[in-house]
């Protein structure tokens, strides 16, 4: 049996399309069989061969996950990540052993390898590294070969570059071959092109008959224990400790001794851990192997301090077996920082240096991550719960963490620093209307204004700029939305958190690595208008869904709430006139205009002030239009008369005009007192 294994240097290079073509052209010569290998739960395999529900048929009767698919044998090793944690190694030798009568197995590999593939990545006959013809191809290559083959034989390694688009080949293929230092085993061409098939059949003859070397032989034929082999992951996490020793030793100074200690100690007990627990197969949900994982670690340095005494003084025992920890199954420096409640946002510029904003002052941490290695697996355990990549071809990508806190990442080659990642946390509470109060969000006359409007079913925008609140007010009024009604929520990223029964929560998807199956705000949107909603809440509009918004408060979905980025209440209705334009209709201003004057009913401007605090500034009803301009009148405005000790004093000031929503909450019953607005001070004349 030959094993040929086809590596991405890049994601989206179109490995997966270039290793089901392979396997099918060989299978032509010899019975072969395909194996998706790539543990992030995107099924590319499936979905290109169009099996998913077969898959998920033999799942379903606990049978081995091995198809018959247009006469190839299939194996799709996971169907979500949350699988590959618990995959293991006996289990892919399972499936090895039933594919024992095919005489090649080709492998369609992620780029990191992990433990679980050790039978199929130590027999491999033939890497085969997928290059696009230019530099972000090459500069992917090179960090692969480095990363994950470098202690392997160079006739083993094989590159095909593959020239998905023609207009992006900047390196000819003896460039590439000099700069990999590795032979060019087959050019393909665009799938578009008449040559395609047949170079793909060419590689295929050329690879469908290489024998396994001797040193394979030997290692099939003794069937060496898995548990003996050391494994890639773990061969990954002891070169990064080498990478961290070197760069240890190159400091230099006095006041780094202790530093230098405390990381030296910590680089053992990661070879430590290394030799003896594959922390790759550990979830972070999995209690119970963590608390093994954290005593085998407490045990090994007690050990370590009674043969090396004064090493690390015993106080510090228990922080290094944390930071261990975090290191190991959490998000390394950014633990302690989630955990800081007084945090509200985190933003890492790259690998040495995170800063986080308390009480709305930013701050630079001491924490930092041993390099950009570390900074992007830290980025790939936190996105890739929820399906989403980041790689060269996609190098932004919005997630969010199990505890709602959003985040956004961006790597190279956008991020010229490193990669940059930046997480909005929400805490964890859930701010009520009393919490507003209490730190001067917001005034308690003011609150029964914003009662009534929502139980009023009032269309609602809230304005502002970024970090302002507008998602923790949005949050904050659907609490007032009374609980027998259907709430339909729509995100990019998931973060509103209602307490009603009755929500459905929709998130957008970006595309696959195929490019296919993207779904925007805007099809949601859509979509929720088929599922008989009595409010729709849009966590942010900020493209062509804000005409299918409008449509949806013009069409009986009253009661509804969405937010934009604008500095101020009539700022955000040119927002949202810009935002509808952006639908690719053609429709008259005038006409946006009066959609907007008819479905828009108040909105709520929110800010953060120059000590921090965020605070409603102005609440604004929408009256009608003269001509073609939209005509507004404010009715609570927040003044600020000074600063104090660095903090703002004002004070919420009553315009003095009687709502247009009045008669609407007399017809409904919501009870409104307008003199609770009277007591506020009157806010100075306009002339």
């Amino acid at each position: 049996m030959r094993i040929l294994t086809f590596i991405g240097a890049k994601g989206g290079s179109g490995t997966s399309t270039l290793a089901l073509e392979a396997a099918r052209e060989i299978q032509k010569l010899a019975p072969a069989a395909l194996v998706d290998g790539d543990l992030s739960g995107r099924r590319s395999i499936a979905v290109l061969l169009d099996a998913v529900r077969t898959f998920d048929g033999l799942r379903l009767e606990g049978a081995l996950p091995i198809a018959l698919v247009n006469g190839l044998r299939v194996v799709e090793l996971v169907d979500k990540l949350a699988l590959s944690f618990s995959l293991r190694a006996e289990q892919v030798e399972q499936i090895v052993a039933e594919l024992g009568d095919v005489e090649t197995i080709v492998v369609d590999a992620s780029q990191a390898f992990a433990g679980a593939l050790q039978p199929l990545m130590s027999r491999t006959t033939k890497f085969l590294v997928v290059v696009e013809p230019n530099m972000l191809g090459i500069t992917g290559a090179r960090a692969l070969i480095a990363d994950h083959l470098r202690s392997v034989p160079q006739h083993r390694i094989g590159v095909v570059i593959n020239i998905r688009d023609p207009r992006a080949v900047e390196v000819s293929r003896r460039e590439v071959e000099r700069l990999l230092e590795l032979p060019v085993l087959a050019e393909i061409p665009a799938r578009s092109d008449r040559g395609y098939l047949k170079a793909v059949s060419a590689l295929a003859q050329q690879i469908a008959h290489l024998a396994p070397d001797a040193e394979l032989l030997d290692l099939i034929v003794s069937k060496t224990p898995i548990g003996e082999r050391r494994t890639d992951a773990r061969r990954d996490e002891m070169r990064a400790a080498d990478r961290k020793a070197a760069q240890l030793s190159a400091l230099d100074g006095e006041g780094d001794d202790e530093r230098r200690a405390w990381e030296a100690l910590k680089i053992e007990i990661h070879n430590d851990l290394a030799k003896h627990v594959d922390a790759a197969t550990v979830a972070d949900s999995d209690k119970r192997k963590i608390a093994e994982m954290r005593e085998h670690v407490l045990d090994f340095v007690q050990r370590l301090l009674i043969v090396q005494p004064g090493r690390i003084s015993m106080e510090l025992i228990k922080p290094l077996c944390d930071e261990v920890m975090d290191e190991v199954v959490g998000y390394g420096p950014l633990e302690g920082l989630l955990a800081d409640p007084d945090i509200s946002e985190i933003m890492v510029n790259g690998p040495k240096k995170i800063f986080v904003e308390r009480f709305g002052k930013l701050q630079l941490t001491d924490k930092s991550f041993l390099d950009e290695r570390q900074l992007r697996l830290i980025i790939e355990r936190i996105i890739a719960p929820i399906g989403r990549r980041v790689d060269e071809a996609v190098p932004m990508v919005d997630a969010r963490l199990p505890d709602g806190s959003r985040v956004n990442a961006i790597i190279e080659p956008v991020s010229l620093d490193g990669p940059t990642v930046t997480i909005r946390r929400f805490g964890t509470k859930r701010l009520e209307i009393e919490d507003l109060v209490r730190l001067g969000a917001v005034s308690p006359a003011v609150v029964e204004l914003l009662r009534a409007a929502v139980q009023g079913r009032l269309n609602i925008v809230v304005s502002g700029g970024t970090g302002s609140g507008k998602t923790t007010f949005l949050n904050v009024l659907s609490g007032f939305i009374p609980p027998g009604e259907r709430i339909v929520t729509i995100e990019d990223a998931a973060e509103l958190r209602l307490i009603q029964d009755h929500v459905v929560r929709l998130e957008s998807r970006p595309p696959n690595i195929e490019g296919t199956g993207e779904i925007k705000i805007r099809d949601l949107v859509r979509n929720a208008l088929r599922m008989r909603p009595d409010r729709i809440i849009v966590g942010e509009c900020r493209g062509g869904e804000a005409l299918d918004m409008l449509q949806a408060m013009n069409t009986g979905h009253d009661g509804s709430l969405t937010s934009v980025h604008a500095n101020s209440p009539r700022d955000a209705l040119s927002r949202i006139e810009t935002l509808v334009m952006m639908a690719g209709f053609d429709l008259p201003v005038r006409a946006i205009r009066e959609q907007i004057c008819s479905a828009v009913d108040m909105i709520i401007q929110t800010a953060r002030l120059r000590d921090g605090s965020r605070k409603i500034m102005s609440i604004s009803e929408v009256v009608g239009m003269e001509g073609d301009i939209i005509t507004m009148q404010e009715i609570v405005s927040f003044k600020q008369m000074s600063m104090i000790d660095e903090l703002v004093v004002g004070e919420f000031q009553y315009s003095g005009v009687q709502p247009q929503c009045m008669p609407r909450f007399s017809e409904l019953g919501i009870p409104f007192d307008i003199t609770q607005l009277s007591a506020l001070p009157a806010a100075a004349g306009l002339w």
